[in-house]
């Protein structure tokens, strides 16, 4: 008997823990913030934990205090980790101590301000996508709201701070072109339609993994990042962005008590075309974000089962 209790107990043991752990029935707390494909993810991420037996709740969150929020335990997770928005301020939170990585997507990312590339094909500011080209060109970009200069349409101020009219200044750019802050995500689109109606040139900032990866969207060519090159860490702030990763964040109690949710959200990894499809479903077919999830969900089976599966 006492071999047999041995045998059963070393079996137990060699068991996987999310095997042997039941996921907490307390909600996994996933925070949405104002750009589709990460809204989108997000209902994607919490239909693949409910899938599983979980609890979700999904709060509106700001992008960088979010790893604060997910620090203390108030956000569960994050999972599109900007690798140039937001990778200070993920390494700061991991420093203070509560956060972990939580790996990495397939996606790589850049995040820089651009031109719809029919601007290019009709070659309304010669010279693009290389930056000097804007020195000759700004009535192309000018705007009713610009002052007679051209205007750089940036995403809302909350997103990078001062980044970009420090880089127009430190370019020499600034007596040609002013900053303008979007109010959100669906402003820059908007004005990305709007543009392309009236033939008129627009320099938007910009992101890939995105639905404009299809759609034809070309970053302008800035001075190479390197490290320090941007005010904050000791630069003029006259470099381009750097094309980084795109990474996943948890709190560090998330393991212990959703062992099995955690391990499937330590496998996920997403590509530039998954990301750029669940982007698509809300800002060209306009379905809601919820159901842009369910639809991207039932469509890819292939894709986000295997995350789930125990012995991967």
């Amino acid at each position: 008997m006492k071999k047999l209790i041995s045998i059963l107990f070393a079996g137990l043991l060699a068991l996987p823990a999310s095997v042997m752990a039941e996921d907490s029935s307390k909600p996994i707390v996933i925070p949405t913030h104002n750009w589709s494909s990460q809204v989108v993810m997000a209902y994607v991420i919490g239909g693949i934990f409910e899938s599983m037996g979980n609890n979700v709740e999904y709060v509106p969150a700001d992008s960088q205090a979010v790893y604060e929020a997910i620090r203390n335990g108030d956000v569960t997770i994050s999972h599109e980790v900007w690798q140039s928005s937001f990778g200070k301020s993920f390494y700061n939170a991991m420093a203070k101590g509560g956060v972990i990585d939580a790996g990495t997507h397939a996606a790589m990312t850049l995040e820089e301000m651009g031109v719809p590339t029919w601007v290019i094909e009709k070659d309304l500011c010669p010279g693009l996508p290389n930056w000097e080209a804007l020195k000759n060109c700004k009535e192309v970009f000018a705007t009713p709201d610009s002052g007679g200069k051209g205007r750089w349409l940036e995403g809302p101020q909350s997103w990078h701070g001062d980044l970009m009219p420090v880089r127009v200044e430190a370019l020499g750019l600034g007596d040609d072109y002013v900053v303008k802050f979007a109010g959100g995500a669906d402003a820059l689109w908007a004005d990305l339609a709007a543009a392309k109606k009236e033939g008129r040139g627009t320099i938007i900032f910009n992101w890939t993994p995105n639905f404009t990866d299809a759609e034809g969207f070309t970053f302008i060519d800035f001075p190479e990042y390197t490290d320090g090159c941007r005010k904050a860490d000791g630069g003029d702030g006259s470099c381009g962005s750097p094309k980084g990763w795109l990474k996943k964040a948890a709190n560090y109690k998330f393991p212990k008590t959703h062992p099995a949710a955690y391990t499937a959200f330590s496998r996920m990894s997403f590509t530039t075309q998954d990301i750029g499809q669940m982007a698509a479903l809300v800002d060209i077919d306009k379905m809601s974000h919820e159901d842009a999830a369910k639809s991207w969900l039932a469509d890819h089976e292939d894709v986000w089962k295997p995350f789930t599966e125990a012995g991967m």
